[in-house]
């Protein structure tokens, strides 16, 4: 089974103990995430942040930390559970909600930011998504994702080594179908009404001693890339292409980089 999401409920119990290696990986590419969005967000403290697909709250709490009010949404009960249960001990005030990205159960224009991570390269109505993002952002609102390129390369990595290779994830965690060219996310965030700043490359540089890799900047971005947007005012809405449709024939001759306007921040 490609795209199984069911790993997220089968391994919530081990959320925040470590024992789990694809955890472990994703609770060690948080802070090297969080290096590459705090500039350009600037000061977090009494934004209302949105974590999109927030599993049990590994950025949830970064954010949090660092004074932002921060809302999680998961569509894993067990996740959610697992994310309370440890901002609890923590002490942190984070407001977690079961909830999926194609119906975000927020009220409109009540964020000045939403992060999604390890999330748009799953879901099955990428346009849906992006729109509810750009329907929870307040004017001038921010969103800030990162997702995995739709290349060769991405698949070799992500898939053949990360998942058949070294067991970094359980396989049949991704699909390379549903990964998504720069190009193609920047034409769906600009049908909402969003301004679309550059992408960064993001992916693993080296090696710990857990023999689990460390995450940080790449100066390409073929294999994950890391972007943000600006939202705007609402446009008419118009028939956005479903995710089949993306994969058209403008993928032989679009750019591998987008670059569609000034770094934004908020």
């Amino acid at each position: 089974m490609k795209n199984d999401l069911s790993i997220y409920e089968r391994y919530a119990d081990t959320w925040w103990s470590g024992e789990t290696r694809w955890l472990r990986t994703l609770h060690k590419m948080a802070p090297a995430r969080m290096m590459m969005i705090d500039p350009l967000v600037g000061d977090w403290v009494n934004k209302r942040v949105l974590d999109l697909g927030c599993g049990g709250g590994f950025l949830a709490e970064e954010l949090s930390r660092r004074g932002a009010k921060v809302v999680g949404v998961d569509p894993s009960h067990g996740a959610i559970a697992a994310g309370v249960n440890h901002a609890r001990l923590s002490g942190l005030e984070i407001d977690y909600v079961v909830g999926v990205g194609e119906s975000i159960p927020l009220p409109d224009a009540s964020c000045d930011v939403v992060v999604c991570v390890d999330v748009l390269e799953h879901v099955a109505d990428l346009p849906r998504v992006i729109a509810e993002v750009r329907r929870v952002l307040r004017h001038g609102g921010l969103f800030v994702f990162d997702t995995i390129n739709r290349t060769w390369l991405a698949k070799f990595v992500i898939i053949t080594l990360g998942e058949r290779v070294f067991g970094l994830l359980p396989q049949g965690t991704h699909d390379s179908d549903f990964f998504i060219k720069p190009t193609e996310l920047s034409e769906v965030l600009l049908q909402v009404g969003f301004q679309v700043g550059p992408t960064r490359g993001f992916g693993p540089r080296r090696i710990d001693w857990h023999l689990d890799f460390r995450f940080g900047p790449h100066p390409f971005n073929s294999i994950m890339y890391l972007g943000h947007a600006r939202a705007l005012g609402f446009r008419p809405r118009t028939p956005a292409p479903r995710r089949g449709q993306l994969h058209d024939k403008s993928d032989q001759t679009r750019r591998s980089t987008t670059n569609c306007g000034p770094d934004i921040r908020i």
